[in-house]
């Protein structure tokens, strides 16, 4: 779901992001993760619960790219 972040959540990339391309960042709350574009910190903001995104990462560990 699209919501918006906590005030001041601290957003990390992945030190395997490589830059800016093709990244996300992720911060997170104590009921709540939060994806965003990292070339667009203004732009839409995903929600996931914890379950949620744990699911989301399996999902993406499993692609074939």
């Amino acid at each position: 779901m699209t919501a918006p972040a906590p005030d001041s959540p601290a957003w990390f990339k992945s030190s395997f992001s490589g830059g800016e391309q093709d990244c996300i960042e992720v911060a997170g709350t104590s009921g709540a993760l939060y994806v965003r574009d990292s070339k667009d910190k203004t732009g839409p903001t995903l929600a996931f619960t914890p379950t949620e995104f744990s699911s989301f990462v399996g999902y993406v560990s499993r692609l074939e790219v």
